[in-house]
């Protein structure tokens, strides 16, 4: 599904997707239009701007994700402004892409985003590993090792976990495990369940709180 509130660019994106053999299931034009369609239609993956009339697209971000956590987001927007990229993360997007992408790299952003990869343009993956550290850096309460109710994750499940935390994407983690990609996913999504997370930034934001990151 494509938001935009610019029609020509809407309609360009839209076919260009189609073309590339994906199915657009939906558009819309302002945010309140986005929000009932996306629940109308349930994509699978969300191509969003964020400067939309009606409602801003990190409120429309937050409510689809917050209802539907397996739903992906990818911004598409003119703004390299580092707050609105932070903004944009900690409200369940999965990716952030600059308007100034080729259309090959919005292709690829695109797959890869549905594959569960966080795509980002480049100078702007840093700024976000950044910010996780930060946040890590005022930790919430944490259960104790001996705590009964601490969630019990697998020997692969926190191996994948570290690699998570390290900035690798999903494609890389199948590779450095030597196992497919689909399976990194099932942990990935097994480790959010028992963890009672909602997305890859509180997954990510969890692990370097607990130095899983430079294990």
């Amino acid at each position: 599904m494509v938001v935009d509130d610019h029609p020509m660019w809407r309609d360009a994106v839209a076919r260009d997707l189609a073309e590339a053999g994906f199915d657009v299931v939906a558009t819309a034009g302002d945010g309140e239009q986005a929000v009932r369609r996306a629940r109308a239609v349930s994509p699978d993956v969300l191509v969003l701007d964020l400067n939309l009339p009606a409602k801003p697209g990190v409120q429309v971000c937050k409510e689809l994700v917050g209802a539907d956590p397996a739903l992906r987001v990818l911004v598409l927007s003119a703004s390299g402004e580092h707050a609105d990229v932070l903004e944009a993360v900690k409200s369940g997007a999965t990716g952030y892409l600059l308007k100034s992408a080729s259309t090959a790299e919005l292709i690829d952003a695109v797959r890869r985003t549905a594959a569960g990869d966080p795509v980002f343009t480049p100078g702007l993956a840093g700024l976000v590993l950044g910010e996780y550290r930060r946040l890590a850096s005022e930790p919430l309460p944490a259960a104790g090792p001996d705590d009964p109710k601490a969630p019990q994750l697998t020997e692969r499940e926190t191996e994948v976990l570290r690699l998570v935390a390290k900035g690798l994407s999903y494609k890389q983690i199948a590779e450095r495990l030597v196992i497919s990609h689909r399976t990194v996913q099932n942990h990935v999504q097994n480790t959010l369940g028992k963890l009672q997370l909602h997305n890859r930034v509180e997954l990510v934001r969890y692990a370097i709180e607990r130095g899983l990151d430079d294990a």
